[in-house]
């Protein structure tokens, strides 16, 4: 194989199948062409140094390939980016707010290690930090390259903008130093174990506001809506959520339950393990009766209709790596989105098969 071939071949296997051989062709005429230029100004045949200094000349395969791939050019645009680094933000310090609290009160509580409480609040906050950047990233990743928008970016209200102060570190600051400062009388008497209830009050907090989305109190307008193209396209739920609304919510008051329970009687372990294996099995029972279903939402547009669902079948790397592959139209963008929920079906169910197994290991030691 010769180096006019190895370029291209690696120029090709980056290139969409259906538009390899044209592009491929177009670009073995060009070098050819400039082979022949410069061999016509030397009055000899190119040596292999002078014929790579032409392919530098032309450009990295990657680069090169990028010139010819359809839509945007990077991960997450100018557009998008605001949102992706306010939503990064915001959500950094809610997490180090969650494990400032939990750390603040191992500490008061009389912990035998602080240093081991703080290397732990770290390690989770980093750890967390780090998963948060990673799903907010792939989330931008999709929407720039899917031409998403949700309704939120494009039809937003003056009045819903005071939310946005939650990524000004100087306002959390303001509003903490506005508490007064915690005078060494109010803290409570040394435990002999820190209490683990903190743990567990973000979880009540958090499913609380599930529980008030899914029945209806709360409303999130952007989970509604996508803009696609400049035009709005309806999302709306498959039967199986009409089916399992009762289970889910439930479901989602057991967890609460549970949560009160550890945050009233941290150290009963293996009370709180056995709850949690139940509550982790009916997860898992839920997880497997909306993928079996098939069919979870349904994009509507102009009359168009296109559904989100799937089955085992694409749970495959093969399948994954084709995700930026699909259409930007209505049935193109399902397909992508029919990936990604299937795959976070997977992960949710390997998640809750992990939560009954960390479970049983409490209730066996107790600890």
């Amino acid at each position: 194989m010769d180096m006019i071939d190895r370029y291209l071949n690696a120029v090709a296997a980056q290139l969409p199948q259906d538009e390899r051989a044209d592009i491929v062709a177009e670009l073995r005429d060009l070098i050819l062409s400039r082979f022949e230029a410069k061999e016509e100004e030397l009055g000899r045949a190119l040596g292999e140094d002078e014929q790579e200094a032409i392919l530098r000349e032309i450009g990295h395969p990657l680069v090169v390939a990028a010139r010819y791939r359809k839509g945007p050019d990077s991960l997450v645009g100018p557009e998008l980016f605001p949102y992706w680094l306010f939503g990064v933000k915001a959500g950094l310090l809610v997490l180090g707010a969650v494990y400032a609290i939990t750390l603040f009160i191992r500490l008061i509580s009389g912990a035998d290690d602080a240093g081991q409480a703080i290397a732990h609040a770290f390690h989770g906050f980093f750890g967390a930090g780090l998963t948060l950047i990673g799903v907010a990233t792939v989330a931008a990743g999709i929407f720039e390259h899917q031409g998403i928008r949700p309704a939120w970016m494009t039809k937003w209200r003056v009045k819903d903008l005071g939310a946005f102060g939650l990524a000004d570190p100087a306002a959390w600051g303001a509003s903490m130093a506005g508490a007064g400062t915690a005078r060494a009388s109010w803290m409570p008497k040394p435990r002999a174990k820190p209490w683990p209830g903190g743990e567990y009050l973000f979880s009540f907090l958090a499913v609380g506001m599930f529980v008030l989305w899914w029945i209806g109190v709360l409303h999130f307008p952007g989970l509604v809506s996508i803009e696609l193209r400049g035009q709005d396209a309806v999302v709306s739920g498959a039967p199986i959520w009409s089916i399992l609304f009762g289970p889910i919510l439930l479901y989602a008051f057991a967890q609460m339950a549970v949560d009160l329970a550890s945050l009233v009687r941290p150290y009963a372990v293996r009370a709180r393990a056995a709850a949690q294996i139940v509550i982790a099995a009916a997860g898992l029972w839920l997880t497997w009766a909306i993928f079996e279903a098939g069919h979870w939402f349904t994009l509507t547009r102009d009359g168009e209709t296109a559904r989100i669902g799937g089955d085992w079948t694409m749970l495959n790397i093969d399948t994954l790596g084709k995700l930026g592959d699909g259409g930007r139209d209505l049935a193109g963008i399902a397909s992508t989105l029919s990936v990604v929920m299937v795959w976070v079906l997977a992960f949710s169910a390997l998640g809750l098969v992990f939560r009954i197994l960390a479970g049983l290991g409490r209730l066996a030691r107790g600890v």
